[in-house]
């Protein structure tokens, strides 16, 4: 006989063998069900008494500590039954059948890690009068909104974009976060499943709000959901129809100056920012928005005239018609 023709005949035996233990697990499995699924009727019989219900339960209990016992003797014998058949597989078979397995497990651990859930949730944020509820409404059914309300409660909705009528467009859920300093924890509440987030500066009141701004934005390019999923970020430049609006290059620069000196005084204090999650550019390089693990662009639009094409197309690239 030869090895090939011996080898195939100690599967064949272990094959069975094992295949014996399995039948043998299997019918002790069904008396163990059956044993109980009698104790059960006897116990809603009419007329049974509690003695005799109680009677039946020691007996169903003794019986299964048995039925334990055996399953335990069993398991012993296939678990040394297998331990023989890996003994016997040639080396070169074992070792493939182990690398198929991790490259197996490693795959799918992969997929599951890197695989990201498509989220069509979208966050205006910025500070107070911006211009936000403005866009908001905009974005929603093209009406001006005018006036300048503080929101207390985010506003939201889920919609297709005013602009976009076809049946197959992937509805949009916008949500406007009230911008005052006492509001913004709300943030939080959607960051994780956020798909993109919309930060509005109003471009015609720059200046004097160009601290607070970057102090705001600076918190949200920190943030750990945010780093961590990589969520891109619009730097909105509202109101840019006005005659003395700052460009959104000026806007720009004036920031990363900005968060450049809050990411120098922070990092003063401790090597981690104390109240953000993680730290921000690149050490030794003066800020730019560049460094951001995440994905930072400028836009310009205007609520109140309606010019938003530029924020619809970046709300699109994330949000997948």
């Amino acid at each position: 006989m030869t090895n090939d023709e011996q080898i195939n005949l100690k599967y064949s035996k272990n094959s069975k063998s094992l295949a014996s233990v399995v039948i043998q697990l299997y019918s002790w499995n069904i008396i163990l069900v059956n044993l109980v699924h009698i104790l059960l009727c006897a116990s809603f019989q009419v007329g049974v008494s509690h003695t005799a219900t109680f009677r039946h339960l020691d007996e169903a209990v003794e019986s299964m500590e048995k039925n334990l016992e055996d399953l335990k003797i069993v398991a012993e014998q296939w678990l040394n039954q297998g331990t023989e058949l890996v003994q016997q597989i040639p080396p070169n078979q074992l070792y493939a059948a182990i690398g198929v397995l991790l490259f197996t497990i490693i795959f799918f651990f992969s997929i599951r890690l890197f695989r990201r859930t498509k989220f069509n949730t979208v966050l205006l944020s910025g500070l107070s009068g911006s211009g936000k509820t403005v866009l908001f409404y905009r974005l929603r059914d093209g009406s001006s909104h005018q006036g300048s309300v503080t929101s207390m409660e985010p506003n939201e909705g889920t919609f297709v974009l005013h602009t976009e009528n076809t049946k197959k467009t992937k509805p949009v859920h916008l949500v406007d976060v009230p911008g005052h300093s006492r509001l913004r924890s709300k943030l939080e509440e959607y960051l994780p499943r956020a798909a993109a987030i919309v930060f509005v500066v109003d471009a015609l009141e720059f200046l004097p709000n160009c601290r607070a701004a970057s102090e705001y934005l600076y918190d949200i390019l920190t943030n750990a959901s945010v780093v961590k999923n990589k969520i891109p970020v619009l730097l909105c430049c509202n109101k840019t129809d006005k005659i003395t609006a700052h460009t959104k290059e000026f806007i720009r620069k004036q920031m990363e100056k900005e968060i450049e000196k809050l990411r120098v005084s922070r990092s003063a204090v401790s090597t981690a920012d104390i109240a953000n999650d993680f730290t921000l550019g690149i050490e030794g390089e003066v800020f730019s928005f560049t460094h951001c693990l995440n994905k930072v662009t400028v836009a310009e639009a205007s609520g109140l005239t309606g010019e938003t094409e530029q924020v619809q197309e970046f709300i699109r690239e994330y949000v997948k018609p």
